[in-house]
């Protein structure tokens, strides 16, 4: 007994809500240790009695063997004499002033909850809610830290004798599971089929009926983890354009569900990382190539080769899934288009009622909202679209320590970042900045995350453009709170955000490439197709795209064949030519005049360098789209053109600091007039732009001695772009980095503008 000693243990990371105490607890009895574990506001907290090298040894196995959704950051251990405990035990959790830690996303049903969700012999048969420490919701439901149930949305179901024993059983998988719950004392189905809270269908009935709805072709509100989804069949035409009809959202995809991995191989070609992901924790949306005879029905994604596919990763997913009446559904976002996903029972009965014939609602509230998350595989490795469900809040490791500051982030898809010691937390999807019910979501999730993370804000970060409502909302409060506020230009924030993503330091300037649609430049112009001298300080514009004017302002941006008769103009093209955006101009004489007037004056036409906008107007050159219905539509069907065989490329002119499409423009004039084929002329014009990326970043290594890349921004999610990209430069020697935990989109600019706000406040530049 002498070599006795004590060890107390404090864990940082992901560790509550993930099983991490029963982990403890029986690790501790294989070893036969006393002492205990508790949940703190800033971990997890250890006490042990026993020999050092026993002791030694629970350390290793903490560290490798903690249960699979946990995410340990930091193991600190002290070491003290013994204390003189008998038994290990759990203990009441306890709130430290000011501590805080990260929280586990939400995670889909594990293995065993599924075994026992259709084992007839079960309590929990068929139960909608089920789960245990290793699945079912966390970030959703919690509404304040420790993680215990008396602070989530599960609070007001008091659990029976039955769970109350799971709970309290070391040995039983739900010991300590914060959601846990049966059909006598959890949350409960039930189908209504007018809007007026009448239910009609309760529990397995509900089910069933909302089965046989869908089967027929109906459109259901579905409430589920994170908000409400609109379902229907997704190989029934009618519904789907239906659904269309009623959400207002004319062209762009819909995500789709469906039950199992066997049957996405039936519509969509998949590879082993494809399905790696699809099966994950996360469960996100995964973009996938459709398969040549697939009866999805095309108006689930007009225009596009590809189809965004999810599994079930709830119970009452896979309940629902449970039938042959369909196998295949759209479970597209519960909200009007624009608008939040909806997360309430009575919002969805206002905002839902006259788009869906029936609605299937539960009673365990929603207490964040959070939209499916969408992803692709790129090189093996997965390429972000909209980090959310799945994802969020687990942060993004900083190589420092920044004081605490809130990011807004930018208009379109946005999020945003708080920092906490060597975290930075970016938050759900909130949605485009464009409308007060938006803004609400923004307000209210930034309120929640000071909460939750114990973050009392220092500084402000926010994009240069003045009339953003995040802008807007970050000199509000900073004028308010009296905190500092930084203007991050939106490229510089792009280019950040990947180094940051990549551990790259602060101080050693990249060669940052970042094409997009739009961003407010420092020169009041906007900007889009950069190559920025970039590090966390600042930045020198180096080179870009030639500026041009965007007719109509925001109206460009909505009709592409504004832009193709702009670049047309700068070609020196005349607009007889027998082209389509020409051809229908030419249509409306007066409309030609007022259009010329613009382009000669300037009139309600900003300058823009924007490589997004380049694209789209290429798309309506060729015929492609000269109308958009959703950002990035066509450049997105332009892309779905590409002829993979063909090599050639369309020539850009390279001046000191400006690139001319214009030799671009004239030979796309020239093979449309000699019927060079559309998906031929989309190749060369990617391959065009690869090349012409792979000159200015050789031209700015000879002068600088800079050797490392990094690309961001929405075009990057372009991949046949991508892909000619990398193997250009990685072909020349570059050192090339690329997104894979925030997206290259607006998504992640929050997370830039955070570093940058940072570095600012540690060199006292405002």
């Amino acid at each position: 007994m002498n070599n006795l000693t004590s060890l107390k243990i404090h864990v940082n990371g992901v560790v509550q809500g993930v099983g991490f105490r029963p982990f403890v607890f029986g690790l501790a009895q294989k070893m036969n240790l006393n002492g205990w574990v508790r949940n703190t506001s800033a971990g997890v907290d250890i006490e042990l009695d026993g020999s050092r090298e026993i002791l030694e040894k629970f350390v290793q196995a903490l560290n490798n063997e903690a249960p699979p959704l946990a995410h340990i950051d930091e193991v600190e251990v002290a070491w003290n004499s013994p204390r003189g405990f008998v038994k290990f035990e759990i203990i009441h959790s306890e709130a430290v002033k000011d501590a805080f830690q990260p929280i586990s996303p939400d995670v889909c049903i594990c293995p065993d909850c599924l075994r026992e969700l259709f084992d007839p012999s079960d309590r929990r048969y068929r139960y909608p809610f089920i789960n245990c420490t290793n699945c079912g919701p966390r970030f959703t439901i919690i509404k304040d830290i420790p993680y215990d149930r008396p602070k989530t949305t599960m609070a007001p179901f008091e659990m029976c004798e039955a769970c109350e024993a799971e709970y309290v059983d070391p040995s039983d998988r739900r010991f300590h599971a914060q959601p846990v719950a049966c059909p006598e004392c959890g949350p409960k189905v039930w189908l209504e089929i007018k809007n007026d809270g009448e239910i009609i269908h309760e529990g397995e009935d509900a089910i069933r009926i909302a089965q046989d709805l869908l089967g027929g072709g109906k459109i259901l509100a579905i409430k589920g983890l994170g908000g409400f989804h609109l379902a229907c069949d997704a190989n029934n035409t009618q519904a789907v354009a239906e659904l269309r009809r009623r959400k207002l959202r004319v062209d762009k995809p819909f995500a789709l569900m469906l039950p199992d991995i066997e049957t996405i191989d039936k519509y969509c070609i998949l590879n082993a990382k494809a399905k790696e992901l699809l099966i994950s924790n996360s469960r996100p949306i995964v973009l996938l190539d459709r398969k040549p005879g697939s009866t999805i029905a095309q108006e689930a994604a007009p225009g596009q080769n590809s189809l965004g596919i999810m599994l079930p990763y709830t119970p009452l997913h896979y309940l629902i899934f449970d039938t042959d009446k369909y196998e295949a559904l759209v479970m597209t976002s519960g909200n009007l288009s624009e608008e939040p996903i909806v997360t309430d029972n009575d919002d969805a009965r206002i905002h839902l009622g006259a788009l869906a014939d029936a609605f299937l609602m539960h009673d365990r509230d929603i207490y964040i909202r959070c939209d499916d998350s969408v992803a692709r595989i790129f090189e093996d490795e997965i390429l972000p679209i909209r980090r959310s469900r799945g994802y969020a809040p687990y942060p993004v490791h900083l190589n420092f320590n920044p004081p605490a500051i809130l990011a807004c982030g930018g208009e379109l898809k946005n999020t945003f970042c708080m920092t906490r010691n060597n975290y930075a937390f970016l938050s759900h999807h909130i949605g485009d900045l464009e409308n007060y019910e938006t803004l609400e979501s923004f307000e209210s999730g930034i309120n929640h995350f000071e909460r939750l993370f114990r973050v009392e804000i220092k500084a402000l970060a926010h994009d240069l453009h003045p009339d953003h409502l995040a802008t807007r909302y970050a000199i509000r409060r900073a004028a308010l709170e009296d905190l500092p506020a930084f203007a991050v230009q939106h490229h510089h924030a792009h280019i950040v955000a990947c180094m940051v993503e990549n551990q790259l330091p602060g101080d050693k300037p990249v060669i940052g490439v970042a094409f997009d649609g739009t961003g407010f430049g420092e020169d009041g112009t906007i900007w889009g197709g950069e190559f920025l001298i970039s590090d966390f300080n600042g930045f020198q514009r180096a080179v870009h795209l030639k500026q041009i004017q965007l007719p109509g302002g925001d109206l460009a941006v909505r009709e592409p064949w504004r832009m193709a008769l702009a670049w047309l103009e700068n070609a020196g093209e005349t607009w007889e030519e027998d082209l389509p955006p020409v051809r229908h101009l030419m249509q409306e004489p007066s409309l030609n005049k007022i259009f010329q007037q613009q382009l000669r004056t300037g009139l309600n036409s900003p300058r823009t360098s924007s490589m997004g906008r380049l694209f789209d107007a290429v798309s309506a050159l060729t015929g492609v789209r000269s109308r958009v219905n959703y950002e990035g539509q066509a450049a997105i069907e332009f892309e779905a053109r590409v002829d993979p065989l063909e090599m050639e490329r369309y020539e850009f002119e390279i001046g000191q600091a400006n690139i001319d499409p214009a030799p671009v423009i004239r030979s796309i004039v020239q093979d449309l007039r000699n019927s060079i084929s559309v998906p031929q002329i989309a190749s060369r014009f990617h391959n065009g732009v690869a090349g012409m990326t792979l000159s200015i970043c050789r031209n700015i290594r000879n002068q600088t001695g800079i050797s490392e890349v990094a690309l961001s921004g929405g075009v990057f999610q372009n991949i046949t772009l991508l892909k000619a990209t990398l193997s250009g430069l990685r072909a020349e020697g570059f050192q090339v980095y690329i997104h894979k935990l925030v997206p290259p989109n607006d998504g992640g600019i929050a997370l830039g503008q955070a570093v940058v706000a940072a570095a600012r406040l540690a060199k006292k530049v405002v």
